[in-house]
């Protein structure tokens, strides 16, 4: 059965790259606190955040998200995201966050001379929350997608999309950097 998707998006290239933020393209001191059940406090960086396994009775004060606090650039993976704005063509860019604003990510990227990129906040470390996103936008007619997240976790989840989107053209990626 045809369907009026594939009828209205056949041969037509429609192109979304996508970046996750936080120790992606920038290192920051933004941290998360952790309350655990007995009320003791621990602080997680991004990338603590990005791996720990949720214990029952946790809690999260995600307050310093609410700004990007020392951030560093990652030069090499904002490269990439410059070649891809800087690059002819039609492509849609987004930040994909798990943060829950996107004011301060915006007034980074300024700093850095990249403006009017779209900011996606999904406020929260759900991967489920980044892949439904995503999916979203294949059953728009997306089918040529750039990712890059260094959250394992989430590089699994949009992983799991590509069997069942066979025909979108795919390239995900763990960040990786030193």
């Amino acid at each position: 059965m045809i369907k009026l998707k594939d009828i209205l998006f056949e041969n037509t290239v429609k192109k979304l790259r996508i970046f996750d933020f936080d120790d992606t393209l920038v290192k920051s001191n933004s941290r998360v606190k952790l309350i655990d059940k007995n009320g003791k406090e621990k602080w997680l960086t991004p990338g603590e955040y990005a791996i720990y396994q949720k214990q029952p009775g946790d809690e999260f004060d995600y307050s310093e998200f609410k700004q990007v606090i020392e951030p560093e650039e990652i030069k090499a993976l904002t490269k990439v995201l410059r070649n891809f704005y800087h690059a002819g063509g039609d492509r849609r860019i987004i930040i994909l966050t798990a943060r829950g604003v996107t004011e301060p990510i915006q007034d980074f990227l300024k700093t850095i001379g990249i403006q009017n990129v779209e900011i996606v906040a999904v406020d929260s470390s759900d991967p489920k929350k980044k892949s439904d996103w995503i999916e979203d936008k294949i059953s728009q007619g997306y089918n040529d997608i750039f990712f890059i997240d260094d959250s394992p976790k989430n590089v699994e989840a949009v992983q799991k999309l590509k069997s069942q989107y066979p025909d979108v053209k795919w390239e995900i990626r763990l960040a990786k950097y030193s």
